[in-house]
């Protein structure tokens, strides 16, 4: 049985993989599912099922016939562990309609070859070959919470390494002269992709030992009411916003924040009281 047209669930392929930074790994993937594909918007995210041996097609359930998402992912999580693909969310870098692929870029933890920081996703990318099999769920306009780059008087962007992908793609959406104020945070300046835009982009990069919001508390923010797009470790961007609300007084339906990830915790771990937290006012102000 088919699955129905409209489950954002795609088994794509590796076409190419090429090293863009000292730490990023782009990761081109096709397949026919991706015919007549679109993306809506600037920073889409989708979760990338990847299997436990690599080069191996992921385990994952039929779609039902009435396309029923929860149910679908109750049977991808009966899936023995042994078996069941990791799950990671991720962001399309890029999408190519006419050769029917996407990019998405990986942030490289750790060092090859050693257990370190190094995770599922990274150990996954490290040894990506074309014709490697995934399985990508979604953009889902069900779970997505659109972010407006042009909204308010200018745009506040922060980005840590695993978020300068996503950082791109809305830079890249920026309104023609939009003035915007990107704070972006890594370990080496090397790792910051280049930026195009049409907007009006300054670009200050934050020490990568300093918390964002101490450092953004230092500096000096343009007049005006802004949107604000902050996306990184997720304990670091609740503090920065809250210090652009508490501090700055920003609105803060004004603000689009995502935890990428959490400090010691992966996916696979249960969410903490705090990421609940987040979750709930994610859901209040979207």
């Amino acid at each position: 049985m088919s699955q129905p047209p409209d489950f954002p669930l795609r088994r794509l392929r590796v076409t190419a993989v090429r090293r863009i930074t000292p730490r990023t790994l782009r990761v081109t993937l096709g397949g026919s599912s991706l015919a007549g594909f679109t993306l809506a918007g600037p920073d889409q995210q989708v979760k990338l099922f990847l299997p436990r041996m690599p080069g191996t097609e992921p385990v994952l359930p039929a779609v039902g016939a009435d396309g029923d998402v929860m149910r679908w992912y109750g049977a991808y999580a009966a899936i023995p562990e042994e078996d069941r693909p990791w799950m990671r969310s991720y962001t399309l870098r890029a999408h190519d309609p006419v050769a029917e692929t996407v990019d998405i870029d990986f942030h490289l933890h750790g060092e090859a070859g050693s257990a370190g920081d190094e995770g599922p996703a990274t150990r996954w990318a490290r040894s990506a070959r074309p014709g490697d099999p995934l399985g990508v769920f979604g953009p889902s306009a069900a779970f997505a919470v659109p972010f407006e780059p042009g909204a308010g008087d200018w745009t506040l962007l922060y980005a840590d390494a695993c978020a300068v992908p996503a950082l791109a793609t809305v830079v890249a959406a920026l309104p023609a002269g939009r003035p915007a104020l990107a704070y972006v945070q890594v370990d080496d300046p090397a790792d910051v992709q280049p930026l195009a835009t049409a907007g009006d982009l300054t670009v200050r990069l934050l020490p990568h030992d300093v918390p964002a919001a101490d450092a953004v508390r230092a500096g000096t923010l343009p007049p005006g009411s802004p949107s604000g797009w902050l996306a990184g470790e997720a304990s670091a961007v609740r503090r920065l916003r809250r210090h652009l609300v508490e501090e700055r007084g920003v609105d803060r339906r004004a603000i689009h924040f995502t935890g990428y990830w959490r400090r010691r915790l992966s996916q696979d771990d249960a969410p903490t009281s705090e990421d609940l937290a987040e979750a709930r006012e994610r859901l209040s102000t979207g």
